[in-house]
């Protein structure tokens, strides 16, 4: 007999769900995956600090997905204020000031964990995303990496559509948005 595993869509809401957060995240770093995972499975580039992801929260709640009373995976709120806070992420901010946006709420990581993908995890954490930020934000915009070809691919899927493109070191990123 197959196990159901219920899935919970919603705003991230304790400490314990953003420690969830950031060990699914350590698991699913280029430096932990082989070649052949990132290529297949996609990956994710930033590393946050407890901190950082907690006022993050505080400022525009993380979207999560549970499992069995686990978090099996997220997309990450983040508001335009911290733009500057995160290193890697200051050149994405600097090209979508470039664009002149307004009322953007960023998308600073999604990540499903291995066993829920190609379930509509992805889909759904958008789509609770947008019912939670809007009306108070137009759009989401997130960045990919080219070579993430497996990401890129399910931000088309869903709607995301090209806003612009710039090199960071030998990075070629992606700025998308969803309306």
């Amino acid at each position: 007999m197959e196990q159901v595993n219920l899935i919970t869509y919603k705003s991230c809401s304790s400490d314990s769900e953003l420690q969830q957060i950031l060990s699914l995240q350590q698991k699913n770093l280029p430096s932990a995956l082989t070649e052949e995972e990132k290529s297949k499975e996609g990956f994710v580039t930033v590393v946050h600090t407890f901190e950082i992801l907690k006022k993050m929260n505080e400022a525009c709640p993380h979207i999560i997905a549970i499992a069995n009373d686990q978090v099996i995976a997220y997309a990450l709120s983040m508001h335009p204020k911290f733009g500057n806070q995160i290193e890697v992420l200051v050149p994405m901010f600097n090209e979508i000031e470039k664009l002149e946006l307004t009322d953007f709420i960023a998308m600073g990581q999604i990540c499903i964990d291995k066993q829920f993908r190609r379930k509509g995890v992805f889909r759904q954490l958008y789509q609770t995303m947008k019912t939670t930020v809007f009306p108070e934000f137009s759009s989401i915009v997130t960045e990919v990496d080219a070579e993430n070809k497996r990401s890129l691919a399910a931000h088309q899927a869903i709607g995301f559509t090209d806003l612009t493109g710039y090199w960071s070191g030998s990075t070629f990123w992606k700025i998308i948005q969803l309306k």
